[in-house]
């Protein structure tokens, strides 16, 4: 079975324009789409598109719809000019509903096609209004990792401007999670982000001593979110509204009402 679990640190340190850093541990999933049924079937304790302790649930990922996530993944690879093959794999590194509640700062597609071979991979940020943007990062070529710049031009946080621009570094997910995310503007880096983790199986007796080692992890998530806000604001860092700048907030998923509202 090629899903699992992860046990991860996430360390995230702000350079500019306050110090500031953390550092908590949590667990991830890393799902086989063509495995979610099996594993719901397996893995007492979880289930697919409906009520249990963990849900992966379709509508949580991209479009706001119940269709397939691989469907809707196939749909938005197309936008960028790509086809995944229909027997290549897609795994999903990703936090499922836990108790029916979902809060996902990011998550992570990885495709390969048919042989293996690393094709694409999809960033998938959230925010706390609920919204989602995707970021594509091309085919690694001969390395084993992605790479990818590109604008943020999506509200993160209110101590980040919409200016900055994020900077991906994916390695293929095994045995280790090392993935690096750290943000930049006007030629200086402001925020490094990592998400380490070690695999291990995904099995009940696993995701329940989980359960009890990381409990309410979700819960956990968000609050650590808003703590750490509180902190930055001790100290004073420069707040940004949402509705400051909604023209600089683009290709935006599920968007909030200030950016539907007009003004």
């Amino acid at each position: 079975m090629n899903s699992c679990l992860y046990e991860c640190t996430v360390s995230h340190r702000r350079l500019i324009p306050v110090d500031h850093q953390f550092t908590y541990r949590i667990f991830m999933f890393s799902l086989d789409l063509a495995e979610v049924g099996a594993v719901s079937r397996k893995v007492r304790g979880f289930s697919h598109n409906g009520r249990n302790l963990y849900a992966f649930n379709d509508r949580d990922h991209l479009e706001a719809d119940d269709h397939p996530v691989r469907e809707k993944l196939e749909k938005y690879l197309a936008t960028q000019g790509v086809t995944l093959p229909s027997r290549g794999r897609v795994q999903l590194v990703t936090l499922p509903r836990m108790l029916g509640y979902i809060f996902n700062p990011v998550s992570f597609f990885f495709c390969y096609d048919e042989e293996g071979k690393p094709l694409h991979a999809v960033v998938e940020v959230g925010n706390t209004f609920r919204e989602i943007k995707l970021f594509f990062l091309p085919s690694p070529g001969e390395r084993m990792d992605f790479r990818l710049r590109a604008e943020k031009e999506f509200y993160v946080s209110p101590f980040s401007t919409l200016d900055t621009s994020f900077d991906f570094h994916l390695h293929l997910p095994d045995r280790r999670l090392d993935i690096r995310i750290n943000d930049h503007k006007d030629g200086q880096l402001t925020l490094v982000s990592t998400l380490m983790g070690r695999q291990v199986p995904l099995t009940t007796k696993t995701l329940w001593w989980f359960t009890l080692k990381y409990p309410l992890i979700t819960g956990k998530v968000i609050l650590l979110i808003h703590w750490q806000a509180f902190r930055l604001w001790l100290k004073r860092a420069p707040f940004i509204a949402k509705t400051a700048s909604p023209e600089k907030q683009k290709d935006v998923l599920r968007p909030h009402q200030s950016l539907t509202t007009p003004p």
